[in-house]
This record gives structure tokens, sequence and C-alpha cells, in this order.
């Protein structure tokens, strides 16, 4: 069965050939004897505890698995749970750490005041330059990478940079939150871990927080019995039930996040008062070559750049159908203007007129009203 079609169909998981798997909302799971509760703890073939596996959570890991091409799957409580249980699974003190810029701000922040802190020696460099990221790759032990990137939308060139990583023995972990299984399988390009906000595109509803890392068996089993035991960012049943929900429609979903998308972006590079836009799939993107060699679609995320700080404050204001906030991925249309944040304007060099939208399930042609008015009054 084909992953897409595995997203609505699974074999029951009790004798009543339920349509909707039911939640296993339970903390513990017990035996019907002293031998069979030690062989379980020492083979693990059987659920234990929640903080270690459960059936509803355990669905959820392996529709992703098949999603994204991967062995297996680990979830967890929020995208950052993920990220850091996948990073720190790598790492030890002394490593090196190559960061392809610009990555998620909280990841940036993760690694620059949580890692430092424990002898992990961390070097960004910019995605874009893939030859100073090669160089900067020899003696380090990880890569770790965005692409397309949250705010830029800038595209990697994977293929040499994997290939570089591999014969460095260098780890490469890839966050493939924009593609969401859809656009991009980064498995297919040789990346070792891939980590997901499953909060976006996989809930679709905005009322979930979770994360999930793919790989090979061995690597997520070694993340599920050290940094997801130890750590604690478990995913709850109840949001792995909300994620199942929302995986049913994630296909109709996302075509039309990347068709409305695509609308509203060719409508905004239309318009003179937006500077540029930054849609992979835009001829005018700088790595439109790559996004057509690596990306098969596109999500609902892309940015623009307004002439000042000032006019993306107005815009956003101005705006009825856009909300203001943080997060994508979900049916409503959001923007996020850069100035709010200083990692992005001050470290990455993102303009401060630079607005991120999210293209949500509303119809092309209101949202596009929408922001011909809030464009109106600058």
């Amino acid at each position: 069965m084909d992953p897409w079609t595995a997203l609505l169909h699974e074999p029951p998981l009790t004798p009543h050939r339920e349509v909707v798997p039911p939640i296993y909302q339970n903390s513990l799971f017990t035996f019907e004897s002293v031998e069979a509760f030690e062989t379980a703890i020492q083979t693990g073939d059987r659920h234990v505890y929640t903080r270690g596996t459960n059936p509803t959570v355990r669905l959820f890991e392996e529709k992703i698995a098949a999603l994204e091409g991967a062995e297996d799957a680990v979830a967890f409580a929020s995208g950052m749970g993920a990220i850091a249980a996948a990073v720190l699974s790598v790492l030890e003190a002394g490593d090196t750490l190559v960061v392809a810029t610009p990555v998620y701000t909280n990841a940036h922040n993760f690694f620059t005041r949580i890692l430092s802190r424990f002898g992990v020696r961390v070097v960004f460099v910019p995605g874009r330059d893939t030859p100073a990221v090669l160089e900067a790759l020899k003696g380090a032990r990880a890569l770790y990478m965005e692409s397309p990137a949250f705010f830029t939308l800038e595209v990697l060139d994977l293929e040499p940079l994997v290939a570089a990583a591999r014969e460095a023995g260098a780890v490469t972990l890839l966050d493939s939150t924009w593609n969401a299984g859809y656009a991009l399988n980064p498995h297919a390009w040789g990346v070792d871990l891939v980590v997901h906000s499953a909060t976006k595109y996989f809930s679709g509803h905005a009322d979930v927080v979770a994360g999930v890392v793919t790989g090979a068996k061995a690597p997520i089993a070694r993340i599920r019995r050290r940094e997801y035991a130890l750590l604690g960012a478990t995913l709850s049943p109840m949001h792995a039930w909300l994620l199942l929900r929302g995986l049913r429609t994630l296909r109709v979903r996302l075509k039309a996040h990347e068709e409305g998308a695509l609308k509203v972006a060719r409508f905004l590079e239309a318009h003179p008062k937006v500077r540029r836009v930054h849609h992979p799939l835009l001829p005018s993107h700088p790595q439109h070559a790559l996004a057509k060699k690596y990306l098969k679609g596109a999500s609902g995320l892309f940015t623009i750049e307004l002439e000042s700080e000032a006019a993306a404050r107005a815009f956003c204001n101005a705006l009825e159908l856009f909300k203001i906030g943080v997060s994508w991925g979900g049916f409503e249309s959001l923007v996020f203007p850069a100035c709010c944040t200083p990692l992005l304007t001050q470290t990455y060099g993102i303009s401060p007129g630079a607005v991120r939208l999210h293209v949500g399930l509303e119809p092309p042609e209101a949202l596009i009203a929408d922001l011909e008015q809030a464009l109106a009054r600058l």
C-alpha cells in the first residue's frame, strides 16, 4: 500500500473493526504475570508505560515513517522536543555541529544556549554557500539543515552536502516541516534523521503541539531508549489521535495550500508595493533551479519583502483575514513580520520589511482581496 493511502487505512486495533482508531488514554499497561511483565521490560515487545510506547502514539509514528520512506519514527510533545532529541542523540562533549543557516529560531537558540554549555562546538555557515558548508564539515560530527528554510525559503543543494557529510563521517539531520512529507523526501537523498514539527501540516487544525523524528531502525531505537525516555518530551495519546485525524486529510489540504499560496504569491509578485516574493516555485526565486531538482511540490508558506519595517507593520495591522501570529500549517491564514524577531533581522540579515505569509484554506480570491486592501493603505 502506498503511504498516502496508508494514511487513511490501518488494521483495526480492536475486534470491533473501528473506522477511527481508539484513544489509549492511559499512562500504564498491566500484565497477567511477573514473568510477562519482566519479558516486556526486557524486550519492549509490549506496551508498558506511555512515556515509552502507547498504541495510539505508535500508530501515528508508523504512518509518518511510511510517509517519509523511513524504517521507523518516534514522536514527541513538540517540534523542539524532536529537534533536541535528534541532535543530542548524535553529539557528545567535544563534537562539532555544523549548522547550515538559516534555521528555525528556537533551534538556533538551542544550539547556542544549550549545546554550547555542554562542550559542543557549533559552527554556523550560510546554507546557500555550499563550498563553505563543505569546508566546515571537515572533522564535524553532524550537519543540521533546514530546506526550504522556514523564513527565507532558501533551498539547499542536498546532494553534495549529504555526500560530503557521509565522507566526513558526519550524521545529517534535516528539518523538513515545510515539506510535510509531500514536497521533498529527504531520506531519498540520503539524509539520516528527518525532523518535523507535527504541529504544522500533520495536525492541520491548529490544536496540537507535537514533533516527530524519522530514520533507520537503529538510531530511532536509540533515541527512544535514551532521549525520548529520559528527557520526557512524550507525545500524549490524545494529541496522537488528533494527529491521526489530521493525517486523513493531509493530501487534500496540502494541495489546497499549495495552489492557494501560488496564486497569492503570483499576485504579490506583480504588485508594485511588494519588493520581492520568496517562493521556491517562482522562477524569480534565487534557488529555483534547486527547487526544480529537489521539490515535487510546495506548501502554503512563503515570504514577501516590503519597502521598510514601517510598511511591514502597517501592512500586517491592516489585514483582516490574515491574522498576526506564530506557527503555520493550520486552516487559518497568518502573517509573521520579521521585525518582531531580532535573530531574523540582526543575525540572519533578513530585511525588517519582510513578512512571512501562511496561506490557509480560505478561498484564494478572498485572501487576495484582503492583501490588496492592506497594500492600498501603504
